[in-house]
């Protein structure tokens, strides 16, 4: 199944505000996200710049949804504790490049 993954910063500024710590944190999810792309789960991933407050996205496979909420509960931004969130939807109908 594939499933829509959408990362929320804990502050709308965030990707113009972020910290040393935060930035290495982000380079933390991305290589997580890196991993993904490797062993086939994550389709696509990046920084949507959003106006009204930047986030990420991620498409990711799984056989079901416990198993894309449990990749996104291994991210390190959700791990950290510092008010990150993940949403996260089927994509009943998807279709992709290639």
């Amino acid at each position: 199944m594939t499933f829509f993954c959408k990362l929320l910063a804990p502050r709308a500024d965030f990707a113009q505000t972020m910290t040393d710590a935060e930035r290495l944190l982000m380079q933390e999810h991305a290589v997580y996200w890196h991993q993904g792309i490797k062993q086939g789960r994550v389709i696509g991933f990046g920084l949507v710049a959003d106006p009204r407050g930047a986030f990420g996205v991620g498409i990711v496979e799984f056989d079901d949804e416990a198993g894309a909420c449990a990749f996104a509960d291994g991210d390190p931004t959700i791990r950290s504790g510092q008010g990150f969130a993940m949403e996260i939807a089927p994509m009943p109908m998807g279709f992709v490049r290639g």
